[in-house]
């Protein structure tokens, strides 16, 4: 995997080269799942998922047998997640067909992947954590999403510090709660790259001789470090046979 990541040959990986390694990983990762999941749904093999197809694989016993579904949450969960479904497929859905390509799915499944899908990545976040449903979220609601004080008691530290982030760096506009603009800056970043903070991150603490480049001994003395990195997903890459 070294000696592929070493994009030029020269021995030595440089930042640059495991950010494009990554990319690599995660897109491959992304689209080997999509092939994974393709004929579940491709009912009728004609290459396409249509809506259609799509809601009676996931939906179809639901929807047939409702009686069955009594339990509040059971139903709760299946009519809420029915219309997001139909809601982001027709996002997905570039042409209007009602029918995916493979690319449209791909943006279906991974919309955070997808630049024409922010909207719809930000509209579900806000959904899912602005439980007093006034459209937007506020610091309790922010809290809740990552904490549930059961106890009662004093919040730990960590929460505190997030109360602190909330304010500081979440809430920009400053009016206690945040819109969808404020969401779409914490959740998708615009001048955040996560690819090449990950190579950073892996160049800074392997890098023994700080030359800001690592030598194949250099990954192979934290290999640690790589296996639980997204630049091996996981340590797959380390295991499975390559023949690209």
């Amino acid at each position: 995997i070294v000696d592929r990541i070493d994009d030029n040959k020269d021995g030595y990986l440089t930042t640059e080269e495991l950010k494009n390694w990554i990319k690599r990983v995660q897109k491959r990762y992304i689209y080997e799942n999509v092939a994974k999941v393709w004929k579940d749904y491709d009912l009728n093999k004609d290459n396409k998922i249509a809506w259609e197809e799509y809601k009676q694989a996931t939906y179809g016993y639901y929807l047939e047998n409702p009686e069955e579904f009594e339990d509040a949450t059971d139903q709760h969960n299946f009519k809420k997640m029915l219309p997001r479904d139909e809601r982001r497929f027709k996002t997905a859905d570039l042409d209007g067909d009602l029918a995916a390509t493979r690319e449209e799915f791909t943006a279906f499944l991974h919309p955070e992947e997808f630049e024409h899908m922010k909207n719809i990545v930000v509209l579900e976040t806000l959904e899912d954590i602005d439980k007093n449903g006034d459209g937007f979220v506020d610091q309790d609601e922010y809290i809740a999403d990552m904490f549930a004080n059961e106890e009662g008691g004093p919040e730990p530290d960590w929460v505190i510090t997030e109360r602190e982030q909330f304010s500081d760096f979440r809430d920009l506009n400053k009016d206690g709660k945040m819109d969808k603009e404020e969401i779409q800056h914490w959740i998708l970043p615009q001048d955040y790259d996560h690819a090449l903070a990950e190579a950073r991150h892996l160049v800074y603490e392997s890098d023994v001789d700080k030359d800001q480049k690592l030598t194949k001994e250099e990954v192979l003395d934290n290999w640690n470090m790589f296996v639980g990195s997204q630049a091996t997903n996981y340590g797959e890459d380390l295991t499975r046979n390559h023949d690209e």
